[in-house]
């Protein structure tokens, strides 16, 4: 069955099935949008469709380094008209004292600055570089150095170079570029490093829909201004 907008604003959100990216997705679908969801994540994906509907949500699964998945899936969306709204959220963490990283740490953390950049490239073509808004998800580390995050820093620290980039390829254009720079967030992204990050040390992180609903106030509005880059903290209380 074709996909349908039914005139809705178009939003693209990658790492959509858990987390912050679930969350972006909701709260957009429930402003009236329709979303274009996009994550490795096949049964969650499953169940997404059936939570929001086709008339809201459509899943598209696989990875979002992979070249000929961006754009194939680039070349469905763009069936439906005008992309509106991308929002590059998924990445993948590691967090290790600075010997312990092996070349997989190094292409695992990789992906999400890849991945940035071809759905980037590839939305931009289909919207014909114009009235485009580019929201580039990344992480407090790509404002400074930390001890045991030193590969998961550099990709964060490239990821912003390619987001301030953009900024001066498209100033004076209606393509708006904005950075997001959330600190931790309270989800299952550090399952895997809970001996860097415990369950304890996670909870006291940000919660993942008061976060959306800051970053989606400053992001989708009608005013007439951008709010070029976002750096969120959590309340220390």
């Amino acid at each position: 069955m074709a996909m349908q907008s039914n005139g809705k604003n178009i939003a693209i959100v990658t790492g959509s099935a858990l987390g912050l990216g679930y969350e972006l997705a909701r709260q957009l679908i429930a402003e009236g949008w329709f979303v274009a969801g996009v994550d490795f994540n096949a049964e969650r994906q499953t169940e997404l469709e059936g939570e929001f509907g086709a008339e809201s949500y459509k899943a598209f699964v696989g990875d979002v380094s992979d070249e000929a998945f961006v754009n194939a899936s680039i070349a469905e969306i763009a069936e439906l008209g005008h992309v509106d709204l991308l929002i590059n959220n998924a990445g993948q963490p590691s967090f290790k004292t600075p010997t312990a990283y092996e070349a997989a740490d190094v292409d695992k953390c990789l992906k999400g600055l890849k991945g940035m950049i071809l759905w980037s490239v590839a939305t931009l073509k289909a919207d014909g570089e114009a009235d485009l808004k580019i929201a580039n998800v990344m992480s407090t580390a790509a404002t400074r150095g930390n001890a045991n995050e030193s590969v998961y820093c550099a990709t964060k620290w490239g990821e912003k170079g390619y987001t301030q980039s953009l900024k001066a390829a498209y100033k004076g254009t209606s393509v708006k570029i904005v950075g997001v720079y959330p600190g931790g967030i309270d989800t299952a992204f550090y399952r895997d490093s809970h001996d860097y990050v415990s369950e304890e040390k996670q909870h006291t992180f940000m919660d993942p829909a008061q976060l959306a609903g800051v970053i989606l106030f400053n992001l989708v509005n009608d005013a007439n201004l951008t709010v070029s880059d976002i750096l969120i903290e959590r309340n220390y209380v």
